[in-house]
């Protein structure tokens, strides 16, 4: 459907902003001012959603998540090549792997057949709903400093439409589960956007 589309093509959009932090990592040889764990954490979020698109069948689910699986292992292994301290990074993604392979052995030994799909999406619903606040310090941050040079602008526009359009798609298949983690998003990407209209780029101040 149209919808679908709209979903497919918002979330590579959000995904994709992520190509700076990469051009960065390749073109300064060097992992300075990039954070490492929001690459781990979308990781875990979307292998979470590409097991869940298997079990209930969704093309779009699993099309969108199998791209944003790929794009954001490929950030992982770039920035794994160039951070002067591999130890404590290489800890962080085996930590990520052992807790896939626990939750794959968890919902497929553990959990009921029928009540598998129940206890993913969940899982995943709890899982996207942390990712989605977990920016609220930064946000204090900026009204603190009344700078909004932490934030990224694209990366605001790309989260609106791509939780408006998954809340909506959620709506239409009755599936609460991709429906309702979705609304913190449009709300925290509002209040980016009113944070960039009170503090605008020229009245930025160093931190």
């Amino acid at each position: 459907s149209v919808l679908a589309g709209v979903c497919l093509a918002a979330t590579l959009a959000m995904f994709a902003t992520g190509l700076s932090d990469l051009r960065q990592m390749l073109a300064t040889k060097s992992v300075e001012n990039i954070q490492f764990l929001p690459f781990l954490t979308t990781d875990a979020n979307n292998l979470s959603w590409l097991g869940y698109g298997c079990l209930k069948g969704d093309g779009t689910v699993i099309t969108v998540n199998a791209i944003g699986a790929t794009l954001q292992t490929l950030y992982i292994l770039v920035y794994l090549y160039y951070s002067p301290a591999k130890r404590p990074v290489l800890l962080q993604v085996l930590v990520l792997l052992a807790v896939v392979v626990t939750g794959y052995g968890y919902f497929t030994n553990l959990v009921d057949t029928g009540m598998r799909l129940t206890h993913l999406g969940l899982f995943c619903s709890v899982f996207t709903i942390t990712m989605y606040l977990s920016p609220l310090a930064d946000l204090a941050k900026v009204i603190r400093s009344k700078s909004t040079r932490c934030l990224s602008f694209p990366l605001t526009v790309t989260t609106l439409v791509a939780s408006s359009s998954w809340t909506l798609y959620g709506l239409q298949l009755h599936d609460p589960y991709i429906t309702v983690p979705n609304v913190p998003g449009i709300v925290t990407s509002l209040v980016r956007f009113w944070l960039f209209r009170r503090y605008r780029p020229e009245q930025d101040k160093p931190y």
